[in-house]
């Protein structure tokens, strides 16, 4: 009998219905754990499912029956990769579970801020329209998407329906190639004209050390049309003391960010000292969690376990 360590069952909502694997076997499922305990509560584990718990090569080492880490996400940044290759440990993933439930939470951000819904919202609710006299004011700026530019950092299933459901607002479409590369494939952009070129800019590129503060200082000064920069994807693509900077300066237009570099925020970070400013609307990293969607994951996941131990593994990392 096999035994399986869910480490952070509340990173899933609680209508999510996570069915049984079908194979003898013991689950013991955490609420959350801490980094600290990660490694007693998984010593004696088969199999770890993980959300965010972190799988360091310390904690790892102290799990000797160790076979699998089923991370329940998409992003495998939480698992000492190397460390588990070493060990013979298969690392699989979820893949493809968010592929309208991102690109719907990007445009609803790109929409509320072009559009400036939250301010217009709120000179309702605070009485502007009546002190307006008239059947509508102009306080805010609002901005079509249709005829704009989107520059697309990161182009794998979740950037291409990005890219499609622009195409049908009638954007134009830039899909930025590596940053720093002399090269292009075919279709995209350099990375550079991206950011002189785009109205709106957004990021759908895994977190790494070659995409760790992809967007900084130098980036913000390049942006020549001061975009919405949307970050849907990972905290630490983008520098959050520039972004700061750059909202002061003027250098992009707003701001909608689903993630930050480090979760939740600490009180007195950057996020949350811009979030509540007018052109910067900050969710809590909820781009992904649609019920369907989260479904969709715990599906997937209870399937790569399955297939895993039936001897065919699939969406194997590392």
């Amino acid at each position: 009998m096999l035994k399986i360590v869910f480490l952070d069952r509340d990173t899933l909502s609680p209508e999510t219905v996570l069915r049984a694997p079908a194979f003898p076997h013991e689950l013991i499922v955490h609420d959350r754990t801490a980094p600290a305990d990660v490694a007693n509560r998984i010593a004696s584990a088969d199999i770890v499912i993980s959300n965010k718990a972190p799988l360091s090569r310390e904690a790892l080492s102290r799990a000797p029956r160790l076979k699998m880490i089923a991370v329940a996400a998409t992003g495998t940044d939480i698992v000492d990769l190397a460390a588990a290759r070493e060990r013979g440990i298969t690392v699989c993933n979820i893949r493809n579970y968010a592929k309208h439930t991102v690109p719907e939470h990007a445009f609803a951000l790109m929409l509320a801020l072009r559009r400036s819904i939250l301010p217009y919202r709120q000179s309702v609710l605070d009485g502007r329209w009546q002190e307006a006299a008239q059947f509508c004011f102009f306080d805010h700026p609002i901005a079509d998407l249709g005829g704009s530019t989107l520059g697309i950092i990161g182009n794998g299933t979740l950037g291409k329906a990005v890219g499609r459901i622009a195409e049908a607002f009638g954007m134009s479409v830039l899909v930025a190639g590596r940053k720093g590369s002399g090269e292009n494939k075919p279709g995209q952009t350099p990375f550079d004209d991206v950011m002189r070129r785009a109205d709106v800019i957004t990021l759908h590129c895994p977190l790494n050390a070659e995409t760790r503060g992809i967007i900084s200082t130098r980036e913000f000064a390049l942006m020549e049309r001061k975009p919405i920069l949307i970050n849907t994807g990972r905290g630490g693509l983008v520098d959050e003391q520039a972004l700061e900077q750059a909202l002061e300066k003027g250098e992009i237009a707003a701001a909608g960010f689903d993630v930050t570099d480090g979760e939740p925020p600490a009180a007195d970070s950057p996020m949350m000292r811009i979030a509540a400013r007018p052109n910067v609307i900050l969710t809590p990293h909820v781009a992904w969690a649609s019920r369907e969607a989260i479904q969709a994951l715990a599906d997937q996941l209870i399937e790569n376990i399955e297939l895993f131990v039936a001897g065919t593994p699939r969406n194997m990392v590392g």
